[in-house]
């Protein structure tokens, strides 16, 4: 489903945000992406989703370039950044059924998705709100029923649970699941090590722009838990620095 290759992206200055970052995520994958702030994350999920050119390396999704073929992938994938950048002008209603224009989604389709999406996460009775009057968590929440409306096969979250409080919280990490369950795929940053370890089947672990650990969960962990194994990994890469 996503495939990153040797990616490289360096910034003004000549500070290497990442260096050399491969891994893959396929088809039904919950894989969680965690590091120290400044590790890297969010420079890879940007070049992923096309937001960052980089000069070195190759990312597909599904197979196809992000640099040669851009519009194709994004109509693939749905992003959703740690901050939610929506239109505060606009009703919650108003902004779901923007972005299915966009997409062209039939007033059919749409509908029932919203419904499905605004009743799991609790937003039905908001969302002929304006979007000025929403909570961090709210505009989070209307961000996922905006990236499930068009059903992508890949969904890139950066934090998606900064500011959600633990209903709002697990109601996220179910309809996640439920996504992958149906064949789909998730990548996702995030610092809440507990929740990577108890919902992600795969982990990678990205420390000074360099992936220090990856594979599945539990291999990664063995014996410990996430927790304690990001810390040594960590340590350890401090340690040889």
């Amino acid at each position: 489903m996503l495939t990153i290759e040797n990616l490289t992206k360096s910034y003004p200055g000549g500070v290497t945000a990442v260096k050399d970052v491969c891994l893959t995520v396929e088809n039904g994958d919950l894989y969680g992406f965690i590091g120290h702030n400044g590790a890297g994350k969010t420079t890879t999920i940007k070049s992923v989703v096309g937001l960052l050119p980089f000069e070195k390396g190759k990312i597909t999704i599904d197979g196809v370039s992000v640099t040669q073929d851009p519009i194709r992938c994004k109509s693939m994938i749905a992003y959703i950044p740690d901050t939610p950048e929506l239109y505060d002008n606009l009703t919650g209603m108003q902004y779901l059924n923007f972005v299915s224009d966009i997409y062209g989604i039939s007033k059919r389709e749409r509908s029932s998705k919203i419904n499905q999406y605004a009743t799991m996460l609790e937003m039905t009775d908001s969302l002929n709100d304006s979007v000025s009057s929403y909570s961090h968590g709210m505009k989070q929440k209307l961000s996922f029923i905006a990236a499930f409306v068009h059903t992508p096969k890949l969904l890139i979250l950066d934090e998606p649970f900064v500011g959600l409080d633990p209903r709002a919280a697990f109601s996220v990490k179910t309809v996640m699941k439920e996504f992958c369950e149906k064949g789909n795929a998730i990548f996702f940053s995030t610092h809440v090590l507990e929740v990577a370890e108890k919902i992600c089947n795969k982990i990678a672990i990205i420390k000074n722009g360099r992936l220090i650990a990856s594979g599945e969960t539990r291999t990664v962990k063995g014996d410990l838990s996430l927790e304690e194994v990001f810390l040594e990994l960590t340590e350890e890469e401090k340690g040889e620095a």
